[in-house]
């Protein structure tokens, strides 16, 4: 049920992502959502049971999924630290944290060739965790986990004060809670490990418990704080949307006024009809153009009434603050205050 919970939560942070794919630079975060909820979906015990049986029933799928599961969590820290710093990681391949993923996916499998484990068991661990092979099995898997996020979470609480945006402050609080539950979790298995080797089994049971907490807690907090920014975004865009084309609407008539008689300076009308579906740039050219008709015609500013002038500094004034009502920037990233953004 566990598992069924945490995929399903992850499935749903995946569908959270999609819909800004095509504007995102960097594909991590889908990346490590997709492998990860696919990984949790394999620990599902019917799928489970039903695929490692398609493959010999000797839990090669128990493999997959924590090889899966590493490579997730890689992609997640990653994309994460971009998030929080993009000036202090690279934007070309990480070497060594593909290095050190590649020992440990490597480790994961010459651990799991000396386990002796005879049936397909969805227990994995309940099961053959007594082998000192399946012990190191777990603990290499779940240091990297604990070492990744404890990384990721730290990033996350030092620069939550720093980002420009509000969401992006309690997202980035958010996933640090994830991250901090996620250590939890790590230390909970580790010793659940230490004790099924000891033959303590009333012991590894009651610290499942707290693995079972951990487990689910950690996934809830990231997966909400992973998917407020694009949320966010996406309600900020029909805010903005809406927005601007009540300013076109309310400008387009004294644009026409402003420029009936300097038809040549109405590139507002001759630009490709593509271009003119974007009500931002329409707004931004219309308020150009009827700037443009003042500075020729300056007596044309008699025309212009009290409602007109609080029009125009509203479009000025929205057109400064950029979309979501701040500073304008090209870049989508999560800008921290003060940093230069060309």
């Amino acid at each position: 049920m566990i598992q069924f919970l945490a995929a399903t939560l992850m499935w749903g942070l995946v569908l959270c992502l999609l819909p800004g794919i095509q504007r995102r630079a960097d594909q991590s975060i889908v990346v490590a959502a997709v492998t990860i909820a696919a990984a949790l979906t394999l620990n599902v015990d019917r799928v489970y049971s039903a695929g490692d049986a398609l493959l010999g029933g000797r839990n090669v799928l128990d493999l997959g999924a924590n090889i899966l599961m590493v490579v997730g969590i890689y992609f997640l820290s990653r994309a994460i630290l971009r998030a929080a710093d993009p000036d202090d990681i690279p934007s070309g391949h990480d070497r060594l944290g593909i290095a050190v993923l590649g020992l440990v996916i490597a480790g994961l499998i010459v651990c799991f060739s000396l386990i002796e484990a005879p049936y397909s068991s969805t227990t994995f661990m309940k099961d053959f965790g007594d082998q000192w092979s399946a012990a190191t099995y777990s603990a290499l898997q779940f240091v990297y986990i604990g070492a990744v996020v404890s990384v990721t979470g730290y990033t996350c609480f030092r620069f939550r004060g720093d980002m420009s945006r509000p969401y992006f402050r309690v997202a980035f609080t958010l996933i640090g809670v994830g991250c901090s539950l996620a250590v939890v979790l790590v230390l909970a298995v580790l010793g659940m490990d230490v004790l099924h080797l000891q033959g303590d089994l009333a012991g590894m049971y009651a610290l499942s418990v707290v693995y079972d907490g951990a487990f689910i807690g950690a996934m809830a907090f990231l997966c909400v704080g992973l998917a407020l920014p694009p949320m966010a975004r996406r309600l900020q865009r029909i805010k903005d949307s809406k927005a601007e084309a009540s300013l076109v609407s309310g400008l387009t008539e004294v644009w026409e006024r402003m420029t009936e008689s300097m038809p040549e300076i109405r590139l507002v009308s001759a630009v490709p009809a593509d271009r003119q579906k974007s009500a931002r740039w329409r707004l931004h050219r219309m308020l150009v153009e009827v700037q443009d008709a003042l500075l020729m015609d300056p007596g044309l500013s008699k025309t212009l009434d009290e409602g007109d002038r609080r029009l125009l500094e509203r479009v000025e004034r929205y057109l400064a603050a950029g979309p979501g009502g701040r500073a304008d920037r090209a870049d989508p990233r999560p800008t921290r205050k003060g940093e230069r953004t060309s």
